[in-house]
């Protein structure tokens, strides 16, 4: 493990955070000396950012742990465009009303993570709309475009993966690059900004900014890139069968999100805790250390500790207290934070319920899943997809597999 004099990436480091970094002796030795502002971008394409965003926003909070200024950027404006990075195609493209609707939502999440303010290490958020909305095509090609090779953008794994398929990249695209390039200038202008941060597919778009910042102004900036964060058994991590793990309680419930963390795989534990908690590595170690039935309790602690970070240490306690009630104690009636509906009336069929609770994405699959013996009600198992609940004057308890829950009420 590399040994740095600045805190910054001495905790970087011993977290897991780092993949690559473009100047690394350069920037351990302005970290160890002045604070430094440093920036990751995200794109505003829908209400929440998930799961998959974690490490991004955890890296912006070790860099306000470590004495540094994080800049939040909203993509306002290359949002229009769409990052192509690692697309199969192309994102649809969203009206300016939608945008800034999801830039004021997402907003509310990174509160939770940053302390934002006037001061100098307190965080900021902009939106890169406020300059590229400001572009005239002309001036911009002249003064910028000559600092851009297209040989050179052609061989970023980005757009290579594209063209190697065959797969259609627009003009469009491929301008996404240039002006990603052109925020981290912007930003140094701005906020002396010297450093950029994002996961290791933004690695060619953050070298173009560096260089870009070196040519025009004369300024030394750096990246930092996270590696791809995957899950023991080699999947996406944030991806689940239940679809995005959303971040915004308005997207996913408190518990939903709870549970994900609670069902971390035994081998991921120890990573996830370093990554995605500010539990100390001395009490990690000893988390992950632990076998058998006994790292379900340092699960436990992932779930609380994550949950705690970007709901709120109530949210995470009345979460882990439902979870308590419902799989332990088995007292539906009191596992008050579960995914709830109300019933019209005094039943509702069974497929219709697993439906309206968001347990089965469609009447198709709610039918398949009563079929493999996967539903129960109060535990008790129905095969029945003409079975009809009863719902009386305590909620009643609908299960799909072992792990997800709802409520039905009257």
């Amino acid at each position: 493990m590399a040994s740095y004099k600045s805190d910054l990436l001495n905790l970087l480091e011993e977290r897991g955070y780092i993949h690559q970094i473009t100047d690394a002796s350069g920037l351990d030795a302005l970290a160890s000396t002045q604070v430094v502002p440093g920036y990751i971008g995200f794109d505003p394409t829908a209400p929440s950012l998930h799961v998959g965003s974690m490490v991004q926003i955890m890296l912006l909070r070790r860099l306000q742990q470590t004495g540094h200024k994080p800049i939040v950027l909203m993509g306002g404006g290359t949002g229009k465009v769409g990052d192509p990075s690692f697309k199969d195609e192309a994102r649809k493209l969203m009206t300016v009303e939608t945008i800034n609707s999801n830039i004021a939502s997402i907003k509310t999440v990174f509160e939770n993570f940053l302390t934002f303010g006037d001061g100098p290490t307190d965080a900021i958020m902009v939106d890169n709309a406020e300059w590229l909305d400001a572009l005239e095509y002309l001036p911009f090609l002249r003064d910028y475009g000559q600092h851009f090779s297209v040989n050179r953008m052609l061989s970023f794994d980005s757009v290579k993966l594209r063209l190697d398929r065959e797969q259609s990249l627009s003009f469009l695209e491929f301008n996404y690059m240039i002006l990603q390039a052109y925020d981290f200038l912007e930003l140094s202008r701005r906020a002396g900004c010297r450093l950029q941060m994002g996961g290791s597919d933004q690695w060619g778009n953050i070298v173009n900014g560096i260089e870009l910042s070196r040519r025009v102004d004369g300024t030394e900036v750096y990246g930092v890139t996270t590696p791809l964060i995957t899950t023991a058994d080699g999947g996406k991590m944030g991806k689940t069968m239940a679809g995005a793990v959303w971040l915004n309680e308005a997207m996913l419930p408190h518990f939903d999100y709870w549970q994900f963390w609670r069902n971390t795989d035994d081998r991921d534990v120890g990573r996830f805790l370093r990554l995605f908690t500010d539990l100390p590595l001395d009490e990690i170690a000893r988390l992950e250390a632990l076998e058998g039935a006994e790292i379900n309790e340092a699960k436990k602690i992932l779930a609380n500790e994550a949950t705690a970070l970007c709901r709120g240490r109530e949210a995470a306690e009345g979460a882990a207290e439902t979870a308590r009630l419902t799989f332990e104690a088995g007292a539906a009636a009191a596992a008050t934070d579960l995914p709830t509906i109300q019933v019209a009336g005094d039943s509702i069929g069974l497929v219709a319920a697993l439906t309206e609770t968001g347990l089965a994405a469609s009447n198709g699959e709610a039918r398949r899943k009563i079929a493999e013996g996967a539903v129960r009600v109060d535990d008790q198992p129905i095969r029945d997809p003409a079975h009809q609940v009863l719902v009386g004057d305590a909620p009643v308890k609908l299960s799909l597999g072992k792990k997800r829950h709802a409520l039905l009420t009257r």
